[in-house]
């Protein structure tokens, strides 16, 4: 239950303004959420973003312009935005370093498409290229995690994993035997979608999270009952039987609607401006840190349990101060 980051979500409106001006007749909205990895309401929001923006002076004639026709868009007035990119010295060998450094990855897809980049980059850069020959780099565990995972899914290998898991949620390292199933792309983060033996589900793993992962010598073999999860709708899709949290919100914690999967939500008078919302989740340690993040701008309606641990922290932690 993340957000994109601010830097993901400007790299993409960068990246946008070209993209639909290399499709002149215009693009399908889920062909270009697809592309980009992100929804369709995620899209929607970038391209309502790119209205605004523009050359300075800000009038009509100086803003992005956008066409929707059905389903579609293009675009009618770039800004200025599909100007070609062009490197410092700096830019060009990080750029070089970063490609070469991708290519020893074990078990990359993008092989073919790395090395046409590295070339190209590298006959652009010119002399300023082989200053990145000596430059040594260590690979981030993301980009590790990636090559493994990538390796025991090859058709002709497909090997069970074990790795080291960190659960932000419980602030807790697990360790877990996986047959993995597939790799996903959502909003610009790598997932591993596995049956876990210790948990006997399906569970997705974000790659960023996982400090070890090594390729088993046993066949990955999940059971007939483990199901790839239609992950459309959102990555996060709580089981219906697990408990809903009702919370009241003060007007400056409204923006919970907006980040979390919400089941309901309607205004209320107490507090003035504020919003009541229901949240179904199976992990009720993760709402009572959000409840007592917010500060006093929230208040547990349902479950009552809920509540009560989350006064009893806090009370906890006054006590502290007071001592």
């Amino acid at each position: 239950m993340t957000s994109p980051s601010t830097a993901d979500r400007m790299t993409r409106l960068l990246t946008l303004v070209p993209y639909l001006q290399a499709h002149p007749d215009g693009v399908r909205m889920a062909d270009a959420a697809a592309d980009f990895g992100i929804t369709e309401v995620q899209l929607r929001r970038d391209l309502d973003l790119l209205w605004v923006c523009g050359l300075p002076g800000h009038g009509p004639g100086d803003l992005i312009d956008l066409s929707f026709e059905g389903d579609r868009v293009r675009v009618t007035f770039t800004a200025g935005m599909v100007r070609p990119l062009r490197l410092t010295t700096d830019e060009a060998v990080a750029l070089t370093v970063a490609l070469r450094t991708l290519l020893e990855l074990p078990g990359l897809a993008e092989g073919e498409a790395v090395s046409r980049a590295l070339a190209k980059v590298s006959a652009a850069a010119g002399h300023a290229a082989e200053q990145s020959a000596p430059v040594a780099v260590s690979v981030d565990a993301r980009e590790q995690a990636l090559a493994v995972v990538r390796a025991a899914l090859e058709p002709d290998r497909h090997r069970a994993l074990h790795l080291h898991y960190y659960v932000p949620s419980r602030d807790e390292r697990t360790e877990r035997t996986v047959d993995p199933m597939r790799l996903l792309l959502v909003d610009g983060h790598w997932y591993l979608e596995a049956w876990c033996r210790g948990a006997e589900g399906v569970r997705l793993f974000r790659l960023d999270r996982i400090d070890d992962v090594v390729v088993l010598d046993e066949p990955a073999a999940p059971p007939p009952q483990a199901s790839e999860r239609d992950v459309d709708s959102g990555l996060y899709q709580p089981d219906e039987e697990s408990p809903l949290v009702r919370l009241r919100l003060a007007r400056t914690a409204r923006w919970v609607a907006d980040y979390y999967p919400v089941e309901g939500v309607a205004p209320v008078e107490d507090p003035p401006g504020g919003l009541a919302v229901s949240v179904r989740t199976a992990d009720l340690a993760w709402a009572r840190r959000l409840v007592a993040s917010l500060g006093g701008a929230a208040v547990v309606d349902e479950p009552a349990e809920l509540g009560e641990q989350v006064a009893a922290e806090a009370r906890a932690a006054l006590a502290r101060y007071a001592d």
